[in-house]
């Protein structure tokens, strides 16, 4: 079997997998093994670091997302401790009560944007890569459906400021699903090299570049009509 063919089911059976949370971590692996067979067939290992950078690009905007989240609730709480009604007894300490809780919980919000942002510009750019991978796979391989998967990729990272984003990317997914499961089962035996020039004059019985004004073939002694 062929490493295209595998790739065509290992990438199918692993964008299926990441629709579902629980398995989604197998979809990712399998999607990994199915990019590294199609950079290894092509002979283009950009494909694979590409998705590789992309796949670290993810994870970092993750990380950074939930650690400066919960960092910025952290302060957020610790801002506004349990309320004790009885240590206001006026105005003025509770005025100086929220003087001192201020500061801290304006750091909170300004650490929950930050990550926001930062999680945002990440997932952005994870998705130009993923983009960048697909369209080499779609250069490689002829299924131009790749190339619409990233792209609709990269529009779902931009909206995900916005919900609809988020329903963009299920669908992106499911055009992976079907751009792998669109994979040819081996690359084309008649492509050419774009860096050889095949305009050259060949023999039509050996096939091999013979000089334009030949009247015989100087490998198979072939004579040439006219």
């Amino acid at each position: 079997m062929s490493k295209l063919r595998d790739a065509k089911i290992f990438g199918g059976i692993g964008a299926i997998l990441l629709l579902f949370p629980v398995v989604n971590i197998v979809g990712i692996v399998l999607l990994f093994v199915a990019v590294k067979y199609i950079a290894d067939e092509t002979k283009d290992h950009d494909i694979f670091k590409n998705y590789l950078y992309s796949f670290i690009i993810n994870i970092v905007a993750v990380i950074a997302f939930i650690s400066v989240f919960v960092f910025s609730f952290i302060a957020l709480g610790l801002s506004f401790p349990n309320l004790d009604m009885q240590q206001f007894t006026g105005f003025t300490n509770f005025q100086g009560y929220i003087s001192n809780s201020f500061a801290p919980a304006l750091g909170g919000i300004i650490g929950c944007g930050i990550a926001i942002l930062v999680g945002y510009i990440l997932l952005i750019l994870g998705a130009l890569f993923l983009r960048k991978s697909f369209n080499g796979i779609a250069e490689r391989t002829k299924v131009d459906l790749f190339k619409t998967t990233g792209l609709v990729y990269l529009i779902g990272a931009v909206t995900t400021i916005f919900i609809i984003g988020f329903f963009i990317l299920i669908i992106a997914t499911i055009l992976e699903i079907a751009s792998f499961f669109s994979l040819p089962d081996s690359l084309s035996k008649t492509k050419i090299d774009k860096n050889v020039d095949d305009s050259r004059r060949r023999c039509p019985k050996c096939g091999r570049i013979i000089p334009e004004d030949a009247k015989f073939c100087p490998y198979c002694n072939n004579k040439f009509e006219g």
